[in-house]
């Protein structure tokens, strides 16, 4: 199995660079990162060159110019360049715990994507997270996290009670959907349906892609209490209701459709 990691940013540079530095924490240390970059301006080439002098994995950077919201354009071209047989996929601005990568090679099976878990961290926690606080997991320290994850988010996915952490496990209620802050795939399997729809904007253009996996008899199989991300609070001007509704509607027809290849995928025409 060969990992690549494929991680989107746009202008987040600070973001980048805290998760970066969580991937040279990982216990497992055989795979490469493809930034998935839709137009950052030059702070975040000039950084990415900075740390890649110190990081003990290859770093591919996938960049195209600035004209709006284009991610499933940049990632499937990301997916193009990723030498990896085996994808993960997360965005710039979530931290992995030291196993994250270890978890999804472990649990990697045939004809199934894997569901991660992310912990939302409050405004004030991510202003004040720094080198020492990665290199030494500070951010998944579970009394750390319970006094600093955002407050909006009931449940946590690191809890200091081992019980309560298998009960979760085991039957937690969310169901194992294609989440592009933290999912594994087959790279064969994500070709075999064309990669993301190119039409879909912000808001669910990651699980319409699972939608279509699972039309074509992938399994959504859920790691959300054992491959666990920190995610650094921002806001988010890019969503409006006019994507929602487009997404929306995308996938109603997909879900309608049993639909299992796009047009307006990685190859398009076809």
């Amino acid at each position: 199995m060969r990992i690549s990691v494929l991680i989107s940013t746009y202008n987040a540079p600070r973001f980048l660079r805290n998760t970066l530095i969580g991937y040279a924490q990982q216990t497992h240390r055989d795979f490469e990162i493809v930034i998935a970059d839709d137009g950052s301006t030059i702070e975040t080439k000039e950084m990415l060159a900075s740390v890649a002098r110190d990081v003990p994995f290859n770093m591919v950077h996938c960049w195209h110019e600035d004209r709006g919201f284009r991610k499933t354009i940049i990632l499937n071209r990301a997916i193009g360049m990723a030498s990896g047989d085996y994808l993960i996929f997360s965005d710039g601005d979530c931290i992995p715990r030291k196993d994250f990568v270890q978890i999804h090679a472990a649990k990697a099976r045939p004809g199934c994507f894997l569901s991660g878990g992310v912990e939302y961290l409050s405004k004030a926690a991510t202003e004040a997270i720094g080198d020492r606080m990665i290199e030494a997991q500070d951010l998944f320290d579970p009394v750390w996290l319970s006094k600093n994850r955002d407050r909006r988010r009931i449940f946590g996915k690191v809890n200091r009670s081992p019980i309560l952490q298998g009960l979760l496990r085991r039957f937690g209620p969310a169901a194992p959907t294609f989440n592009g802050h933290n999912t594994s795939a087959w790279k064969q399997d994500i070709c075999s349906v064309n990669g993301f729809d190119e039409r879909m904007a912000y808001g669910g253009l990651d699980r319409e892609l699972g939608e279509r996996m699972t039309n074509n008899g992938v399994k959504g199989v859920s790691v959300r209490y054992d491959a666990i991300l920190a995610h650094q609070w921002h806001g988010r001007p890019y969503a409006t209701d006019e994507s929602w509704r487009l997404n929306s509607a995308i996938r109603a027809d997909v879900k309608a459709q049993k639909t299992r290849w796009t047009e307006w995928g990685i190859e398009h025409g076809r």
